[in-house]
């Protein structure tokens, strides 16, 4: 049975962590709402851009010179997984549910017999896959948006990925990231980024038109994709990135939330426990005073 001593020392040790948890908590908050409202305006130009060059793709299908960023090597043979995670922890499942979809497409490929490569950011996806796919990281990179996130630490990243693609490094490559809904709900996605996925038409929907729109291009469509694409590509990155920082902030704040209620919980339980013992301790103390009392 612990002393009164180790149980006052466990409830200050409990409250000191409750403070901590709860500055977490209004930290994460702060920076969460900064978050979405990055996403919520780079969300409708990478949207606008993804449909513009789905109509362009639309005109370009099967036809001779089309960019290889747009029909890819004619091969599906190795798959390059960018793994966006997050440099910190005390983030609840935000980092597992990524690593736990990383790890599914690599065993899905790897029964095909596909070749996989990884190119992770942040500390926690290489952390997390480095003692069972060492092997197959090809590249890591930490600190991406430590202060906060910029369009040309996505476009460097970018630049890495086509120079890859373009020495023949890989076939296909997918970004494994944490699309932002609320501060409690953050869904996994993997995003095809080369060859470029056009999103997908409503049925009967031309490729030309977007929201009654109808696009004329000038120059060419192959001059506009040639230019385009490798843009798009940082753009879908950046935008990645950015439901990652909001996801992780949401994911944070909601663990934290979760931590501190529980060392409230738990300081309840103690004191509780604090008040029987010292109870029984002064009960104990009485009856050793009557007894004594009693024997003269």
């Amino acid at each position: 049975m612990p002393s009164l001593k180790d149980l006052r020392n466990r409830i200050r040790s409990v409250r000191s962590t409750q403070k901590i948890t709860s500055a977490m908590k209004v930290v994460a908050a702060s920076r969460l709402r900064h978050a979405v409202e990055r996403v919520e305006a780079a969300r409708p130009y990478a949207q606008r851009m993804e449909r513009v060059l789905g109509s362009l793709a639309g005109r370009m299908a099967g036809l001779a010179g089309a960019p290889p960023l747009l029909v890819g090597t004619g091969r599906d043979e190795t798959h390059l997984l960018v793994v966006a995670t997050s440099d910190r922890g005390l983030a609840g499942g935000f980092n597992s549910s990524i690593l736990r979809e990383t790890r599914r497409r690599i065993r899905e490929l790897d029964n095909a017999g596909k070749t996989v490569k990884i190119l992770t950011i942040g500390r926690r996806g290489r952390d997390g896959l480095r003692r069972e796919y060492g092997r197959l990281i090809h590249d890591s990179l930490t600190d991406v948006g430590r202060r906060s996130l910029s369009f040309d630490e996505a476009r460097d990243i970018s630049t890495r990925i086509l120079s890859l693609f373009e020495s023949g490094g890989f076939d296909v490559c997918t970004i494994i990231y944490n699309r932002f809904r609320s501060a409690m709900t953050q869904i996994v996605t993997a995003r095809q980024l080369i060859p470029f996925a056009a999103p997908t038409a409503a049925p009967g929907a031309e490729a030309t038109t977007m929201g009654g729109a109808i696009y004329e291009f000038e120059p060419s469509e192959e001059e506009i994709l040639s230019e385009l694409l490798p843009n798009n590509l940082a753009v879908q990155i950046y935008t990645a990135l950015l439901e990652n920082a909001a996801s992780e902030q949401g994911a944070r704040m909601t663990a934290m939330d979760n931590a501190t209620r529980n060392a409230g919980k738990m300081i309840d339980r103690l004191t509780l426990n604090y008040n029987r013992t010292r109870q029984a301790v002064i009960t104990k103390e009485l009856i050793e005073i009557i007894s004594g009392a009693e024997a003269l």
